[in-house]
């Protein structure tokens, strides 16, 4: 280590996260190497055990390293992002609809999301029947005791244990009944996904309304997602609206914080002139 410069505004902790950063991706601290020790660091950037300890744990929520019991911390082999364009992502899925199986078979949104092709991913798909609690009703714009269809999804990569999102999905049920198709998790991956589903039920969606929040992940989200501690996850609340104005489906996207990107493109009106 060059040493932490006591001059630099940022805390002392972060000047040395970013420094080790700069050697892990840089490629000097290759993925699969054994981090100094507590004690070395220390040692060779001058500061405390406590601030080397915070500067580990900066690693960590960057997603930089892993910590394993009884053997020390690593550094972590890249992981896959995911970069959703919600803008434009959700008229890609609605222009998709109309065309064939065959186009629809051969790519979705996580591929379009990640620049993963089909065969790098594993999909799950998890269906039941529950009854709206208050605020799922809320959102839904129903009554509280209604039946809805729930459904769970995630995907991950073939090279990777952990999904890249989890995504719970709440649907009227006597609305997707019409189409006994939908009530069969064994369709999944439905070709042309949630946007082909409905239409098959003769809706069109006209508007996606996005609510983005950021939060710790629970105990479950922690563990299927394979977090950090000190990482937050992203949630995104999509409520889709049909032609008519009505609520369609309720779905929570849940997003690992360190490894995934939000982008939003807005076209401005220009003045009048």
């Amino acid at each position: 280590m060059t040493g932490v410069q006591g001059r630099d505004w940022r805390p002392r902790y972060l000047q040395l996260a970013e420094e080790l950063r700069a050697k892990i991706v840089s490629g000097e601290l290759a993925p699969g190497t054994l981090m100094p020790s507590e004690t070395e660091l220390a040692d060779t950037s001058g500061l405390s055990r406590t601030s080397v300890r915070n500067a580990i744990r900066q690693l960590r929520e960057w997603g930089l390293v892993r910590a394993e019991q009884g053997r020390g911390t690593y550094v972590r082999a890249p992981r896959q992002r995911v970069r959703r364009r919600n803008t434009e992502r959700y008229q890609w899925e609605k222009d998709r609809v109309l065309l064939d199986e065959d186009e629809r078979l051969k790519t979705g949104a996580t591929e379009h999301d990640t620049g993963l092709t089909v065969d790098d991913l594993k999909f799950h798909a998890e269906y039941s029947r529950v009854e709206a609690d208050a605020e799922m009703a809320a959102a839904l714009q129903v009554e509280p005791g209604t039946s809805l269809l729930r459904r769970v999804y995630w995907t991950s990569s073939r090279h990777e244990n952990a999904p890249l999102t989890v995504s719970y999905s709440y649907l009227p049920h006597d609305l997707v009944a019409a189409n006994p198709d939908l009530l069969d998790a064994g369709k999944e991956p439905w070709p042309g996904g949630t946007q082909h589903q409905l239409y098959t039920l003769g809706i069109e969606l006209d508007r996606i309304d996005d609510e983005i929040r950021a939060r710790p992940p629970s105990p479950d989200e922690a563990e299927l997602l394979d977090i950090d501690p000190g990482v937050s996850v992203l949630t995104v609340r999509k409520t889709s609206f049909d032609t008519t104005g009505r609520i369609v489906e309720v779905a929570d996207v849940v997003m690992p914080g360190d490894r995934t990107e939000l982008v939003y493109s807005h076209k401005l009106q220009r003045w009048k002139t």
